[in-house]
C-alpha cells in the first residue's frame, strides 16, 4: 500500500465505488438466513459480527465452475494460485494469508494435511458434492483453535428434506471435459424423522499442456509436452434420524479419488513417462445433538479425515489422518448466548521423508458469550489449547456491533490466533523439531448497509503474524544441505474489502473489490502469488425464460517468488452464463469462460485454460 494506512485508503476506494450503483455482499440473503461457521452453532445472519459470505447450490451451479477453488475465487477477499488445470496443485489465499492459514471443514470434519507446510489440497475436494459454502474472514482461533489465522471456510453437503427428490446431470466442455452425476435426497418415516442424501459423480478431462513451450525457460529444464488431464470419482452420504423431539443423530461420509497428470522436473524425450499424482480424500462425521430444554442444548461430534497423496513413477507417498472429538454446550436465555466447548484433535503423518509415522494431539477448552438486543451486538470468545509438542496456547477475540439505524450497522473486532507447525515441518529431512507456532493479532472495522435488495459492505483489517514458518537455504543450522524450515519470519496482511449487490430494472448487480498489502515484514517484499488489487463485477437477469449472467474477474500483477524477481502480469477475464428449463424437470445450462481468450498465469511457467466452453443438462424431480 506504499505507506498509506487502510483507513486513508478507504476514502479513495469509496470514491472509486461511487461510479458504481450501490453495492453489497452476496451474504445478504434472507433476513433469517442461519450461519453455523461464526460460532460453531446456528445463529441468524443478522447477529453475525464477523465478515461472512454464503454460497448456496444455486450460486454454485450458475457459476459453471469446475473446482471449489474457482467458486471461492469469485468471493470478496479470496484469490487462488494453481499449477496448470483444475486437477493441478491449488492454493486459496484468504485476505492475502498463506493457504494453510485458513481452517477448512466439511460437514464439521476438519480437512488438512500434515505434509509440507500443511493446508487442504483444494483440488481433491469434489464440487459436485457440495451444497453450500460459508466463508468467514478474520481470525477464529478463539473458536476453532489452531490454523484459523485468516479465517474459516466450511463446506456442506446436501441435507435431505421433503419427498424423495432424485436428480441426474451430464455435461461436456473444452479440453475434453466430461461430467456425470446422480443422487437422491429426501425424508421419510413418521414426521419425516429419517432424512437422507446420497450422491455420486464422475468427471474426466483430457486437460491442457500445463507447461507449454512458450512458458518454459532454460533454467527449468525440459518439460513433457503432453496434455495433463485428470479423472475424479466421488461419493457422499448424509443420513439423519430425529430420535424424538430432543435428540437427533446424524452421519456424514465423503469419498473422493483424483488422478492427475503433471510434468515432473526430470523428463527424457527419448524415454518419456507419464507422471501421475493420486489424491484420496475420506471424511466421516458422527453427530449427536440434544435439546434438553428451550434454553440448553448439547452437541457431541466424532470426526475422522484421511488425505493420501502419491506420485508415480517418481516415488513419493504421504498420508495424513485427523481425528476430532467435540463436546459443545449452549445456553440461550433471551438475548444472551453462552457456549462451553471441549475439543481434542489427533494428527498422524506417514511420509517417505519422515520415516516412522509421527503423531501429535491438541486438547482445547473454549468459552463464548454472545449478546444481541436492540442496537447492540456483542461476541466474546476465549480458548486454551494444549499441544503435545510445544505446550499451551491462549487465544481470544472480542467483537461489537452497533446499529445506527435499522439499515446501517458499524462493527469493530480484535482477535488472536495461531497455527502449530506441521509434523513434516518438525520431523522430515528438512524439519526442525523445536519450531514454535505461528501467532497472529488482528484488528478490523466494518460498515454494513442494507435496504431491501441493496446493500454495501466495507471492511478494513490488519493482521500481523509472528514466528512465520518459512523454508530457508542451508546448511547453517540445517541438518539438510538443501535447507530447512525456520520460524523467525514476520508478515502483515492488511487491506480493505468492499462488496455489494444492487437490483435495478430486473437486473441483479454484484461487485467486490480488494485492496490489500500482504507483506513480508523482514524483507519488505510482497508475498508470492498475491495481488495487491483484485475485483469481481457481475450481473444476472431473466429474459424470455432464460437466466443470463455476465461476470468480470480482474487482478493486478503479483510476484511468483519471495524475492519479487519473477512477475506474473495482471489480467481481466469476462465470463458468460445462461440457463433455461427446457422441460418442467430438465434444465439446460451453458457457460463461456475467458471470453476474450486472455493469456495469463496463476503460477510461473504454468498455463491456464484460455477460452473454455461448457454445456450441461440436469434432470431433477420437482
Amino acid at each position: 500500500m506504499r505507506g498509506r494506512t487502510p483507513v486513508r485508503l478507504c476514502a479513495s476506494v469509496l470514491a472509486v465505488f461511487a461510479a458504481f450503483p450501490v453495492l453489497a455482499q452476496e451474504q445478504t440473503a434472507a433476513l433469517q438466513e442461519v450461519v453455523v461457521t461464526a460460532t460453531r452453532g446456528a445463529i441468524p445472519l443478522t447477529d453475525v459480527l464477523a465478515d461472512v459470505s454464503i454460497i448456496d447450490r444455486v450460486m454454485i451451479e450458475r457459476s459453471g465452475a469446475t473446482g471449489v477453488a474457482d467458486v471461492l475465487a469469485r468471493q470478496p477477499g479470496l484469490e487462488i494460485g494453481r499449477s496448470g488445470g483444475v486437477g493441478g496443485t491449488t492454493s486459496v489465499y484468504l485476505r492475502g494469508g498463506n493457504s494453510q492459514h485458513t481452517a477448512v471443514y466439511l460437514d464439521g470434519v476438519r480437512l488438512d494435511t500434515q505434509s509440507g507446510s500443511g493446508g487442504v489440497a483444494w483440488e481433491s475436494i469434489p464440487l459436485a458434492q457440495i451444497e453450500r459454502i460459508e466463508v468467514l474472514r478474520g481470525p477464529a482461533g478463539a473458536v476453532y483453535g489452531s490454523d484459523a489465522i485468516n479465517g474459516v471456510i466450511q463446506l456442506f453437503t446436501r441435507k435431505g428434506e421433503g419427498p424423495a427428490a432424485p436428480y441426474a446431470a451430464v455435461g461436456a466442455g473444452s479440453h475434453g471435459l466430461r461430467k456425470v452425476e446422480a443422487g437422491i435426497s429426501g425424508a421419510a418415516g413418521t414426521g419425516s424423522a429419517f432424512d437422507y442424501s446420497v450422491g455420486l459423480a464422475h468427471e474426466t478431462s483430457d486437460g491442457l499442456d500445463a507447461q507449454p513451450l512458450r512458458l518454459r525457460q532454460a533454467a527449468d529444464g525440459v518439460r513433457n509436452p503432453d496434455q495433463d488431464g485428470f479423472e475424479s470419482t466421488s461419493a457422499n452420504a448424509r443420513l439423519g434420524f430425529q430420535v424424538n423431539r430432543a435428540h437427533r443423530l446424524e452421519a456424514t461420509l465423503l469419498a473422493s479419488d483424483l488422478e492427475s497428470q503433471y510434468d515432473a522436473f526430470v523428463y527424457v524425450p527419448s524415454s518419456p513417462v507419464d507422471d501421475l499424482s493420486r489424491h484420496q480424500l475420506r471424511s466421516l462425521g458422527l453427530n449427536w445433538s440434544a435439546q434438553w430444554t428451550d434454553a440448553f442444548s448439547t452437541k457431541l461430534s466424532l470426526a475422522n479425515s484421511n488425505e493420501d497423496y502419491e506420485t508415480t513413477p517418481s516415488v513419493y507417498l504421504t498420508k495424513t489422518q485427523l481425528r476430532g472429538y467435540l463436546l459443545q454446550n449452549e445456553w440461550r436465555v433471551g438475548p444472551h448466548l453462552a457456549t462451553a466447548t471441549l475439543e481434542r484433535r489427533e494428527d498422524e503423518l506417514e511420509n517417505t521423508a519422515v520415516g516412522p509415522s509421527r503423531n501429535r494431539s491438541q486438547d482445547g477448552v473454549a468459552l463464548g458469550y454472545g449478546f444481541a438486543q436492540a442496537s447492540h451486538t456483542l461476541q466474546l470468545n476465549i480458548r486454551h489449547d494444549e499441544d503435545s509438542g510445544f505446550g499451551g496456547k491462549n487465544t481470544g477475540s472480542a467483537a461489537y456491533g452497533y446499529a445506527v439505524s435499522p439499515k446501517l450497522r458499524v462493527t469493530a473486532s480484535a482477535g488472536t490466533a495461531f497455527r502449530a507447525p506441521t509434523l513434516y515441518q518438525r520431523f522430515s529431512d528438512y524439519g526442525v523439531s523445536s519450531l514454535q507456532p505461528e501467532t497472529s493479532r488482528n484488528i478490523e472495522a466494518g460498515v454494513r448497509y442494507a435496504n431491501g435488495a441493496s446493500s454495501l459492505g466495507v471492511v478494513v483489517y490488519q493482521n500481523e503474524v509472528s514466528n512465520l514458518i518459512t523454508f530457508v537455504n542451508g546448511p547453517g543450522a540445517c541438518v539438510s544441505p538443501w535447507g530447512c524450515y525456520d520460524s523467525v519470519a514476520r508478515a502483515r496482511y492488511e487491506g480493505i474489502t468492499l462488496s455489494g449487490t444492487y437490483a435495478v430494472g430486473g437486473v441483479n448487480l454484484r461487485a467486490s473489490a480488494d485492496l490489500q498489502n500482504p507483506k513480508d515484514l523482514d524483507t519488505g517484499k510482497e508475498l508470492a502469488r498475491r495481488a495487491r488489487r483484485h475485483l469481481t463485477v457481475g450481473a444476472d437477469t431473466q429474459a424470455a425464460g432464460w437466466h443470463l449472467g455476465a461476470e468480470l474477474q480482474a487482478s493486478g500483477k503479483r510476484f511468483d517468488d519471495e524475492a519479487n524477481t519473477s512477475e506474473l502480469g495482471g489480467y481481466a477475464v469476462v465470463n458468460l452464463s445462461a440457463s433455461t428449463q427446457i422441460a418442467r424437470t430438465v434444465t439446460l445450462s451453458a457457460r463461456v469462460d475467458n471470453l476474450a481468450d486472455k493469456d495469463y498465469q496463476l503460477a510461473r511457467t504454468y498455463a491456464t485454460g484460455g477460452r473454455t466452453f461448457y454445456l450441461g443438462l440436469k434432470w431433477a424431480l420437482q
